[in-house]
């Protein structure tokens, strides 16, 4: 792993919010499951900046970077509020994978055209990066980028490198760019899974983080202008307060809005950093079931692989027996059998550590278990090394462990950049 670190100064420049809304540690918080902390609920980054009065974005043209997700406290979406508000000037949005109002499916965005909401230009910004991206910026009269999208805590999911491709374009355009925070709804607490190599980066994992990262997008936006970007954006951050790095997302006390179509729940993100895996096999990952990346199954499979995932003994999730016929995606009206994942103990699961496990069982009991080569297993996880030891008969410890060395080294980097305790 190749990671370079342009030192503690740059780091805190990248954290350090302007004016009334810098960027903080969070409040002590209730030790009780359930609550939020102070005040009964966390305090997200756009609910300090509008309390604050705009005042970070005072004078400037603003465009926003965000989707069905950037919505307050009383589910009322922050573009309509900003657009009303006399304080900001908000002239332009941009719209990532699934659009701004969240219409596209997976691998799609809605287009560039006006909101009918609120007269706004929003423009496509899906697969567009680079200088590219730049010019998007530049033609959109904006000073200042505003990023606020819920993100759902594992590396291939693609709003942070959303995050990563519009910082990387604000520098090149000579744009400010602002973070407002939100929870990782899956905790903070550690970065498990194996490390990208960048042999092997695309649009669902650009550079060297871990598979599941434990990072809220504020503090990966300091790691990438700490680590990674060649022309640091002139970043800054508005915290959450209220949220502690052990809570999960229905702790927070703040609504769930789909981040995209095929994350439903926050239960559906808690098993996401593994079970996404199977994106790459020719087993359904539950896409076109009420409960994607939950149930996972195929044609022929039965009631065998819950009883081997079973026998794996994995902490924290029990396997039932599944039948389920997919609406779309792979087996379209088709009845398959697999399995669901029933989580437990949250604080014991291991998404990742679970997924590999299950790949690993499928491999050995359904007889026409293959990888897909039009979205390979080395490009979710970022290299080869998975794929290469489970068609060798490696064990999940074995696998696990080999990991482990990039990993380590990842989880030094990531401490300096925690904002939250």
């Amino acid at each position: 792993m190749h990671l370079t670190r342009r030192g503690l100064l740059a780091a805190g420049s990248a954290l350090g919010a302007a004016g009334a809304v810098a960027a903080t540690a969070p409040t002590a918080a209730a030790h009780g499951r359930g609550r939020a902390g102070a005040g009964g609920r966390v305090r997200t980054g756009f609910d300090r900046l509008s309390a604050d009065g705009y005042r970070l974005l005072s004078g400037q043209k603003t465009g926003i970077v965000t989707n069905p997700t950037g919505v307050t406290p009383d589910v009322r979406h922050i573009v309509d509020v900003m657009h009303a508000d006399d304080r900001v000037d908000l002239v332009a949005v941009f719209g990532p994978e699934h659009g701004f109002r969240g219409t596209s499916q997976a691998g799609g965005g809605e287009g560039t055209s006006k909101d009918p909401a609120t007269g706004l230009p929003v423009y496509d910004t899906y697969q567009v990066s680079g200088q590219p991206l730049a010019d998007v910026f530049t033609k959109s009269g904006v000073d200042t980028v505003v990023f606020d999208i819920q993100d759902a805590g594992a590396r291939f999911y693609t709003y942070i490198w959303t995050l990563y491709d519009c910082m990387e374009a604000a520098a090149l355009a000579g744009k400010r760019f602002v973070v407002l925070d939100r929870p990782n709804p899956v905790t903070g607490r550690q970065a498990t899974g194996p490390v990208l190599h960048e042999e092997f980066a695309s649009f669902v994992g650009r550079k060297p983080i871990s598979q599941q990262h434990g990072m809220t997008v504020a503090e990966l936006a300091a790691l990438y202008n700490g680590e990674f970007l060649a022309r640091p954006a002139e970043l800054s951050t508005v915290t959450m307060t209220g949220w502690r790095r052990s809570m999960y997302f229905d702790e927070t006390g703040l609504p769930w809005v789909l981040p995209s179509p095929n994350m439903p729940t926050a239960d559906t993100a808690l098993v996401y950093p593994g079970t996404c895996m199977f994106e790459a096999t020719n087993l359904s990952e539950g896409r076109g079931t009420t409960r994607p990346f939950e149930l996972l199954g195929a044609e022929g499979l039965d009631s065998a692989w819950a009883k081997a995932a079973s026998a794996e003994k994995l902490p924290g999730v029990y396997f039932r027996e599944a039948y389920f016929a997919p609406t779309f995606s792979k087996f379209t009206g088709k009845t398959v059998g697999g399995l669901q994942l029933h989580v437990h103990d949250r604080d014991a699961f291991d998404s990742v550590r679970t997924g590999i496990a299950l790949l690993i069982t499928a491999k050995r009991v359904y007889k026409d278990f293959a990888w897909r080569a039009d979205n390979d297993i080395a490009t979710l996880t970022g290299s080869d090394l998975v794929g290469t030891m489970i068609d060798a008969g490696a064990s999940t410890d074995q696998v696990v462990a080999a990991w482990q060395k990039e990993l380590d080294a990842f989880r030094a980097v990531r401490r300096r950049y925690l904002v939250y305790r």
